[in-house]
């Protein structure tokens, strides 16, 4: 299921590094990005590959060729479907319940 697979790439603090280095800039490319990851801990070329492709898996990084190289850009719609699946339903009733509140709080000071 691609919400797992989602829910798999985020689990790993090296890959939502990587994330967060595509939402500040798109478009890096592999040796970009190795050199972000290596400022916080120490991984081959390979393994910031093998991070890449688990996130291009799950469909929240997109590659594309230009020239010989292959630049990585930053695809939202997965983290946007996790948000709205999970996290919305939960804080709807709370953000109501304090509008609710406050309705009441400026009722009662009138």
């Amino acid at each position: 299921m691609q919400e797992d697979l989602v829910f798999k790439a985020l689990a790993d603090p090296t890959r939502r590094l990587l994330l967060d280095a595509l939402f500040e800039r798109d478009g890096r490319s592999l040796g970009e990005l190795e050199a972000i990851v290596n400022r916080s801990t120490e991984m081959s070329r390979f393994g910031v590959a093998k991070h890449l492709r688990l996130l291009e898996g799950a469909d929240l990084v997109i590659v594309q060729k230009s020239g010989r190289e292959r630049l990585h850009y930053l695809n939202p719609v997965p983290i946007r479907q996790i948000h709205d699946r999970w996290i919305d339903k939960y804080t709807e009733h709370h953000v109501r319940a304090l509008t609710d509140l406050k309705r009441l709080a400026e009722e009662d000071h009138d």
